[in-house]
């Protein structure tokens, strides 16, 4: 049995296959050893999968700067995991009683002395202290190369991860045992830079799409509603003629087709009057990025003037962001540029599917601990109950140690009755980038809910006529033949699968099917329009400057992915938490046990009984292309749960039956 204070250390195991990475996770062993040859304790979880001889680039240069974290042992693992449980599953009678962040902190944060001596030694080593959260779970600090090789022994190096230069330890850093008694895990490498889930129906995924002046009028080359327009193509899958994609659509056809109004007959809990439909009011939705639009505000209101949404002022949106000087690690997050049309994305899905809810809006100082530091702000000062975070890792190729620390924040989120949502990812299995199928994380995580994506069809009137799975393929149109046999390479769709690092948690058990699961956790646990082919309209006034960050005039976009996904579920849950007047936290068991108590509220997304498809114009190039739909490389659409849109696709109805649900047993 492990010593009450004594970390747990974590061993990250690489399965040479190329089918799978795994983190196995550990404790280590407390009996008698032989006597280490050096003093100091090694992290050897701390070293990320990519950090492989096969792909070691040399030393890197000593002036390179360097982000790193120290991730501090809770004070009670157990305890803060059972908490988690407890209040967040309907069959606990402690199931809706979370902790205040005061309460958390004080019974289970490192203690103030404990995380004292671990600021101290960085000091002592010369490196810079860059974040300090009031939770005290972990201490963000910068330095050079060659000054955290000299404090952790790491020998950082460079290495080629599928294109991308990284920063790395070709070795396993050390910490003095005095130092090592309360750090749980360390992290010196670029791994866990976080990347938006946009995608565009033209340029691709995370790039801006054509841009339009004002909300989109019908013509030959896409479609107000789903069949409005159709295209002559070359024959394909028996026809010759398909419908056009989808200009984008509005807010309004989007409360529609997931059933808002419906909700008018029920009789809010908190707030709002009978026969009008709920809004979202009293509710605070935070959204979580990097960087900070310099134009946000003034975009959202023309966003809303244009769509009929109420406006945003400081009744109603908040944000709390660094000053553009402290922005940090640009190039390797891909520029605030890169990140502005995410906050915009996510700021309109909200707002779109809950005009009267409020937003805070959080920025990270870079898209890696900048954006631990985001979330923390939230958590410690519990500034929202919902917060939707619309970016991960590519698949789960961190280190052992940084999934420890980032799950012991999601189960403070969870303790304190706050949910975590999570886009899944716009890129499949990853096994393309990665040479494996893997779920990306944070989603794979078990403490957070997972979104993923479909392919959605609006009628003319509003209604909702059917939705697919979201895997495009794409084929182009040359002299009146496809380029490639049909359907067509993969283009993008949602992720999910199989998590190689977290066991199957007990909500999925005896619903994800075991020939899927296989004992792990898989994601994810819902989805959401998230096709840019069907997608969302966005008004951004994009940065044409990223060292001024100047920008362009505002204009309309079309944006889809996971990261539309993930605001839209989030907007919906906070209507249903107003009309059902509870606050809902941590979602998935009450998830899970809705779709098996009221399985008629779930719109189960199942393969289509014949191949659907759309006639895509580029309006940039000109370009044809038939777009087939619902075929997302290793993942499939089933009956029930499947891993491209878990559960099924969220609506009004659902998020409801989800907040509603009581305790229901012991």
């Amino acid at each position: 049995m492990r010593a009450p204070g004594k970390p747990r250390k974590f061993v990250t195991k690489i399965l040479a296959t190329g089918a799978a990475v795994a983190c196995v996770v550990a404790m280590g062993a407390t009996g008698a050893t032989a006597a280490p040859v050096s003093p100091d304790t090694p992290y050897p979880g701390s070293v990320p999968s990519w950090a492989q001889p096969s792909n070691d680039q040399g030393a890197a240069a000593a002036d390179t700067s360097v982000e790193g974290e120290l991730f501090l042992s809770l004070r009670n693992q157990d305890g803060a995991k059972a908490l988690a449980e407890a209040v967040s599953n309907p069959r606990s009678s402690k199931y809706h009683k979370p902790l205040s962040p005061a309460q958390w902190i004080a019974r289970y944060s490192p203690s103030k002395a404990d995380y004292a001596d671990t600021v101290s030694f960085l000091k002592s080593k010369g490196l810079t202290i860059t974040g300090t959260p009031d939770s005290r779970q972990y201490v963000v600090f910068r330095g050079t190369a060659a000054q955290v090789n000299a404090a952790f022994g790491a020998q950082l190096h460079r290495y080629d991860f599928k294109g991308t230069t990284l920063v790395g330890p070709s070795k396993a850093p050390q910490l003095p045992k005095a130092v090592a008694a309360h750090v749980v895990g360390v992290t010196v490498d670029q791994g866990a830079a976080k990347h938006p889930n946009y995608a565009t129906p033209d340029a691709g995924q995370n790039a801006a799409p054509q841009a339009r002046t004002a909300p989109a009028a019908p013509t030959a080359a896409c479609s107000n509603y789903f069949g409005q327009n159709s295209d002559t193509v070359p024959t394909a899958y028996g026809k010759t003629s398909f419908p056009t994609n989808i200009c984008g659509y509005t807010p309004s056809q989007i409360q529609s087709a997931y059933g808002r109004g419906e909700l008018a007959k029920t009789r809010p809990g908190n707030g709002g009057r009978h026969g009008q439909a709920p809004d979202g009011r009293g509710q605070t939705v935070a959204i979580i990025d990097a960087y900070a639009s310099p134009t946000i505000l003034a975009d959202a209101n023309a966003y809303s003037t244009a769509y009929g949404l109420p406006p945003l002022n400081s009744s109603n949106y908040r944000q709390i962001v660094p000053s553009p000087p402290q922005f940090k690690d640009e190039k390797l997050c891909s520029f605030p540029s890169g990140w502005q049309p995410e906050q915009s994305l996510d700021v309109d899905a909200v707002h779109g599917t809950a005009p009267g809810a409020k937003i805070l809006y959080v920025g990270g100082d870079n898209c890696n601990a900048g954006i631990d530091l985001a979330l923390s702000t939230i958590l410690d000062g519990k500034l929202a109950n919902i917060v939707s975070n619309s970016y991960g890792n590519q698949g789960e190729a961190v280190s052992a140690n940084y999934l420890f620390g980032q799950v012991n924040l999601e189960l403070q989120a969870a303790g304190e009755g706050i949910g975590l949502y999570y886009s899944s990812g716009d890129n499949g299995d990853e096994a393309a980038g990665l040479g494996y199928a893997s779920p990306d994380f944070p989603a794979s995580s078990p403490w957070v809910t997972a979104v993923g994506g479909t392919s959605l069809a609006i009628a003319k009137n509003g209604s909702y006529q059917f939705e697919t799975g979201w895997g495009d393929t794409r084929d182009q149109i040359v002299n009146g033949a496809y380029s490639a046999p049909l359907p067509g390479p993969f283009r993008f769709g949602a992720g999910g699968g199989v998590s190689a690092a977290f066991a199957q948690p007990a909500y999925q058990k005896d619903v994800v099917p075991n020939s899927l699961a296989n004992g792990k956790r898989v994601s994810p646990d819902v989805s959401s329009v998230a096709d840019p082919y069907t997608g969302y309209v966005v008004g951004i006034s994009s940065i044409n400057d990223n060292a001024t960050l100047s920008t362009d005039p505002f204009a309309i976009f079309t944006y889809g992915g996971t990261s539309l996904a993930c605001p839209l579920t989030a907007g919906q849950m906070a209507v249903a938490q107003q009309v059902s007047g509870k606050v809902l936290g941590f979602a998935n068991p009450a998830i899970y046990a809705a779709s098996r108590q009221q399985a008629r509220t779930v719109r189960d997304v199942v393969p289509p009984r014949t191949q659907q498809a759309l006639a895509f114009t580029s309006t940039s190039t000109g370009g044809k292309y038939l777009v087939s739909l619902n075929l997302d490389t290793s993942l499939t659409t089933a009956r029930g749960y499947d891993d491209v849109t878990g559960l099924g696709s969220m609506n009004y109805q659902f998020a409801l039956a989800v907040a509603q649900q009581r305790r229901h047993g012991g």
